[in-house]
């Protein structure tokens, strides 16, 4: 389906997280956060490469103690070149050890370091391994004189912190690093983002913080994001749901197609049901989001009840079926041939899985199909 809106991005700087370039031209890359007790080490490799085989570009990882910076070293040997960032938030020791430790990114905020001896410590290690630091400012451990003096958490409030800490770095002549401003309330969020992107020229991490559950956490986090990403600000994302992190990758990946920003996997495109359906969509389609799971070449599928809206937008997927009796499959736009209901969902298998193989052997003979 083609995209009816042109979305201008910001123009910020580009850095390296591991092999994943953040910000300029890059394409908006998708985060999660491990929630094992990092100590396990298997357990955290295991979320990672869930988190991976799912989608996700980079994850991070809470550094809470030195022996969490051991164990997460052991992680990154395990689970090689992907992206990992360490989380740190007052030890500064924590923060060296990590990126000694392999760790792609330092989350650190430098005004909770403590002493500029420490902070000048911790940014010659980042700059030693060539690793950026990312800022992480939050509405709910803003510092207390600023508190104290807008009375609550808001949009300058969340960017005056912010730009302490961005001062803090600059000072020491360090310029690789990316902000984020979170909150839970959507709205303060994003004013926030819009102000801080017209002050600096680094990459921004989009997130609603403490956004909720799963279905809750999603609507929040895709109305925010939606309303930055449109606006062409953000350049990295994390969505944080009370769920399972390969959860948060697959929200974070359906607000970006659904923004024609990023495409991969399946996109169904399916109807809500109702009286006139010829086939029980509901079950249809969450057979079909079940089988499709491990998918990653993005294709669009229309599943559509009946006969009212079935024929528009079949045409507009590469492949859709219009209820009907039988239903009718459409493949490139047109109608190709009936299918009953009792081999409804096999076939539409069979016919994407055919699909997404032509295409890679097209582009195995022509990278440029």
């Amino acid at each position: 389906m083609q995209a009816h809106h042109r979305i201008e991005r910001r123009v910020s700087r580009q850095i390296r997280v591991g092999r994943m370039p953040v910000g300029g031209d890059a394409p908006v890359s998708v985060q999660t956060m491990t929630n094992t007790k990092t100590e396990d080490v298997a357990a955290t490799v295991a979320q990672i490469q869930a988190a991976v085989k799912a989608g996700a570009d980079i994850v991070r990882v809470s550094v809470p103690t030195l022996a969490a910076a051991r164990a997460f070293g052991q992680a990154k040997k395990i689970v090689g070149d992907v992206p990992l960032v360490a989380d740190i938030h007052f030890n500064y020791k924590c923060g060296i050890a990590a990126a000694e430790q392999g760790a792609d990114c330092l989350r650190i905020n430098p005004g909770n370091i403590g002493s500029d001896a420490k902070v000048s410590e911790i940014v010659a290690c980042a700059r030693h391994h060539g690793i950026p630091i990312r800022i992480g400012v939050n509405a709910g451990s803003l510092e207390a004189d600023l508190q104290e003096k807008y009375g609550e958490p808001n949009a300058d409030a969340l960017v005056e912190s912010a730009l302490r800490h961005i001062n803090i770095l600059k000072r020491h002549n360090f310029e690789d690093f990316k902000v984020s401003l979170k909150a839970s309330e959507v709205f303060l969020t994003v004013a926030a983002y819009r102000k801080l992107a017209t002050l600096i020229d680094q990459p921004l991490h989009l997130g609603i913080t403490e956004a909720g559950g799963q279905r809750a956490g999603a609507v929040k986090s895709s109305i925010g994001l939606g309303m930055l990403l449109a606006d062409g600000i953000g350049d990295t994302i994390r969505i944080s749901l009370a769920a399972d992190p390969v959860e948060e990758v697959k929200v974070g990946w359906d607000i970006l197609k659904s923004l024609h920003i990023r495409n991969r996997g399946i996109n169904l495109v399916a109807c809500p049901s109702c009286s006139r359906q010829n086939f029980d969509v509901i079950k249809v389609v969450a057979e079909l989001e079940s089988r499709f799971e491990e998918i990653d070449e993005p294709l669009d599928l229309a599943v559509i009840g009946c006969v009212v809206n079935g024929p528009g937008e079949s045409r507009e997927a590469a492949i859709g079926v219009a209820g009907g009796y039988p239903n009718s499959i459409y493949i490139d736009g047109k109608i190709q041939q009936k299918v009953h209901n009792d081999a409804l969902v096999d076939r539409l298998e069979q016919l994407v899985r055919e699909k997404i193989a032509a295409r890679k052997l097209a582009k195995a003979v022509d990278p440029a199909t």
